[in-house]
């Protein structure tokens, strides 16, 4: 009898784990910008045209994992300044309605209900509030957390828990979310394809391109880490999305992003 209980419990685990899916996704808005010359980030193109940028965060529920949070944005003191913090590199200026905590309140999530934050890369508009889920395991390419903890300035905390990749992973083993390595806009940048039922696949890009004329035209901003690095991530996220016929959310494309359902809305 216990020979035939083990037996039934090994045929039952993989079934479990494929049970697993993603339930709802969330558009939660992370900031926004505003910047004096797009050319900055299409060479040559748009030269002393201003553009508006759009910065979200992607609020996913898990069946049997819970919550993971993409990205967390800007910095939430921006919240409580009347104006925008100019970054003088880029010449953009950035402005946040609310913090985060309050924006996912909205929808009945506390911080203590994240399980995960997986973050796309470390620039402070993807990274500014990790440090408001200190109980989440915190998802990053090996090479992206080495270069944050190589910083003098930490950004965020280096006590959390993390869980560090080297490459692709089926992050849960079901097939729901996978996270892809795609550096070139930095070194150990990531971008995450999330599957639906309803909605079906979607690619969430973080910064391996930031509009999508620059999709279309396969443009670089001279500032990434290696040009024909994000050349190949991005031929990468095209062969993906055409294989899973999957939407491609560019995370910083304003038109593209106010077209979308946004929190308390969601996708399923």
């Amino acid at each position: 009898m216990r020979r035939l209980l083990l037996i039934a419990l090994f045929l039952l685990a993989p079934v479990s784990v494929r049970a697993g899916e993603v339930e709802r996704l969330y558009v939660i808005d992370c900031g926004f910008a505003h910047a004096e010359d797009q050319s900055l980030w299409s060479p040559g193109v748009n030269i002393g045209v201003p553009i508006d940028f759009s910065d979200n965060c992607y609020l996913i529920r898990h069946s049997s994992q819970g919550y993971l949070l993409w990205d967390t944005g800007i910095t939430d003191r921006l919240a409580a300044l009347r104006q925008g913090q100019a970054v003088p590199p880029l010449r953009q200026t950035w402005y946040r309605s609310q913090p985060l905590v309050a924006e996912l309140a909205t929808i009945g999530v506390k911080p203590g209900d994240i399980h995960y934050v997986a973050i796309s890369h470390i620039h402070p508009d993807h990274i500014g509030n990790v440090d408001a889920f200190p109980d989440a395991t915190l998802i990053m390419q090996r090479r992206e957390w080495e270069a944050a903890m190589a910083s003098p300035q930490k950004q965020f905390s280096p006590d959390h828990k993390t869980e560090l990749l080297d490459g692709d992973k089926d992050l849960f083993g079901d097939g729901s979310l996978t996270i892809l390595s795609t550096p070139g806009h930095t070194a150990g940048h990531q971008s995450l394809l999330v599957h639906l039922n309803k909605t079906g696949y979607v690619l969430l890009t973080g910064d391996a391109v930031h509009f999508q004329s620059n999709w279309d035209n396969r443009r670089v901003p001279g500032f990434n880490t290696d040009r024909q690095m994000s050349l190949d991530s991005m031929d990468k996220l095209a062969r993906i999305a055409d294989e899973k016929h999957a939407q491609l959310w560019i995370n910083h494309d304003k038109s593209s992003s106010d077209a979308r359902r946004h929190a308390p809305k969601f996708y399923d």
